[in-house]
């Protein structure tokens, strides 16, 4: 039964997360509130590691978070679930976008997809941001000031700094990763 659940928990994802990977995170956010499949703080790993690693950051943590709730078959049946409405509707679009790519209805249905998406990207930034940020509740818990030493660290090398601009971005990675290891982040 958990596989059907899984599947459907990671369709309904794929099918109304609209806007890339990030736009996942309120779904996953939901799931863990919902499920108790895995904490919030599992959630802000899984986008660690996801980020960290090739392929799409959906995909990823939908194979991490099947992973974590029903083991290697729960990673394939969830990551089925996220990629399933994709196929389908690309299927269907391929089908019909030639015979309507100049319809006003669908070119206002794509243009009014492009503010949602949006929004959903900012409401999972701010959420992993308290993750990352804040101990515990938003309000009655403590700051991370770890967290914000690295961030402000990583906003300046990666933007002020001349001859660190041009760093590939897996030195960063690669960076913060050494930077978490010697201060036990």
């Amino acid at each position: 039964m958990i596989y059907v659940k899984l599947f459907w928990e990671f369709f309904q994802t794929g099918l109304f997360a609209v806007g890339g990977g990030m736009a996942t995170l309120p779904f996953l956010y939901s799931i863990s509130d919902r499920t108790g499949w895995f904490t919030h703080q599992q959630l802000a790993d899984m986008i660690a590691v996801s980020e960290s690693t090739p392929g799409a950051i959906g995909v990823n943590m939908a194979t991490y978070s099947g992973y974590i709730t029903a083991g290697v078959p729960g990673a394939f049946v969830s990551t089925a679930g996220l990629i399933t409405p994709s196929i389908i509707v690309i299927l269907l679009v391929a089908a019909f976008l030639s015979a309507f790519h100049e319809n006003k209805y669908v070119n206002g249905a794509f243009y009014g997809l492009r503010p949602a998406s949006s929004a959903m990207i900012t409401a999972a930034g701010l959420i992993l941001a308290r993750v990352v940020f804040f101990y515990g509740d938003f309000f009655g818990g403590g700051f991370n000031l770890k967290a914000a030493v690295l961030a402000v660290a990583l906003l300046v090398f990666t933007h002020a700094v001349a001859f660190t601009r041009k760093l590939h971005p897996v030195v960063w990675i690669a960076f913060s990763a050494v930077v978490g290891i010697v201060f036990k982040y």
